[in-house]
């Protein structure tokens, strides 16, 4: 422990003495340790967002779409593009025939091949998230539950005579409305008139800086609006402790009604919000091994960095060594002394990566509020280890050449 402690003084006094060669030479270290630990954190507030968001679909929910997944990660294949859309019709079936469902809440989406715009006096709001559903969506649970800000969301009498009104987000209303009350007021969507009859408050899980650009109409005022309009989405609540044969329910009716064949794979999927986490962290996973990847290739420049100024040091340092051996010092002593430097050297670098990846953790945290920032254990730890590790697998070639000099050679050295 004491010859340890003295190789570590030793390698300190080094370092001072050459504290610009040294930091140049750790430069890959800081960086591949910095990337680590902010792009972990980041993700872990991600993480954090993402599956507040998806947990607040509700325990007892269902999420059926024509997809595979109901949140989309990993794309599109063809042969799901080209499935028939879910229907209205679809989901009165599964109103009926489901013992075990409560209620549900068709949603249409507005067409994906256009950029939805609305105005009121002058004032353009882009890129709106145009939904048409039911009333019950209110108490599907889905976003938290739906709370009202202003007003009120329309009324199932409203949605059967197809009335122009609309309810908005909480950002669409304030940009639109500022202070003065958003009831009653015509805006124009899309190129049609609505009457504003509620603006919504914020999901509560709504991702960092989401702006809430939502404008919900009533189902068939929007299939009034866009009459080639066909993708839905449907909103299942099941009973309490009734999800299992809820889903086995609407799976068992949903076949019948796109007339799958026996033995043929489903043509839509049912989710919860567990199986939506699921998928969603294990493309997180997938990230997070991306970032390890690209961040090794900083720890790989940063370790032929130290393996080259190891050997210098070697050379510089030949009559040093040379006398040590000549005075007893054996060939593990003088290992030891070398892969000392080159961990006490790779670890600093660490350190410094590790301060410069909580520095950017914390800027992200103040640029985007929302975002839960957290400086995970697994990346401290891998980035501690991970810097050790290089000092000592690219400290070993420079230590075994200074451990293998001859001790008269070196002492004759110039």
């Amino acid at each position: 422990m004491r010859k340890l402690w003295f190789g570590v003084q030793l390698a300190l006094d080094t370092l001072r003495g050459h504290k610009l060669r040294a930091f140049l030479t750790v430069l890959g270290v800081i960086i591949g340790t910095s990337t680590v630990i902010g792009v972990g954190s980041i993700l872990a507030g991600l993480d954090g967002a993402i599956t507040n968001q998806l947990k607040s679909f509700g325990t007892n929910n269902l999420v059926v779409t024509k997809w595979d997944s109901a949140v989309g990660f990993g794309g599109r294949s063809l042969e799901e593009r080209l499935r028939k859309p879910l229907t209205y019709e679809n989901a009165v079936a599964i109103r009926e025939r489901c013992p075990s469902v409560e209620s549900v809440s068709p949603w249409l989406f507005a067409p994906w091949n256009m950029i939805h715009k609305g105005k009121y006096k002058g004032v353009d709001a882009f890129s709106l998230n145009l939904g048409g559903t039911e009333p019950g969506y209110v108490d599907s649970g889905v976003d938290s539950g739906v709370e009202m800000l202003h007003g009120r969301f329309f009324t199932e009498a409203e949605n059967l005579r197809r009335r122009p009104v609309v309810v908005l987000g909480e950002d669409l209303g304030r940009n639109w409305f500022q202070n003065t009350d958003p009831v009653g007021k015509s805006v124009e969507i899309d190129g049609q008139i609505f009457e504003v009859v509620g603006v919504m408050k914020r999901p509560a899980a709504s991702l960092p800086g989401q702006e809430d650009r939502r404008a919900l109409f009533p189902y068939f005022s929007m299939r009034k609006m866009f009459p080639n309009a066909r993708e839905h989405m449907l909103i299942v609540v099941a009973g309490p402790g009734r999800q299992a044969a809820a889903m086995d329910e609407v799976r068992a009716v949903l076949r019948m009604e796109r007339r799958l064949p026996y033995g043929k794979p489903d043509s839509f999927s049912i989710s919860t919000a567990e199986q939506m986490i699921a998928q969603f962290r294990g493309v997180i996973a997938m990230v997070a091994l991306v970032m390890v990847m690209l961040s090794s290739i900083g720890l790989l420049v940063g370790g032929i960095g130290v393996m080259n100024i190891m050997l210098v040091s070697v050379t510089e340092r030949t009559r040093e060594i040379g006398t040590r051996k000549a005075l007893g010092a054996r060939r593990v002593d003088i290992v030891t002394q070398f892969l000392t430097e080159a961990v006490v050297l790779t670890l600093l670098g660490g350190l410094l990566g590790m301060g410069l990846g909580w520095g950017i953790a914390q800027g992200v945290g103040l640029v985007f509020p929302a975002l839960p920032t957290a400086v995970p254990g697994w990346a401290v730890a891998a980035g501690l280890g991970v810097s050790v590790g290089v000092g000592l697998f690219f400290g070993i070639w420079p230590a075994s050449k200074a451990a293998s000099l001859d001790p008269v050679v070196a002492l004759r050295y110039e």
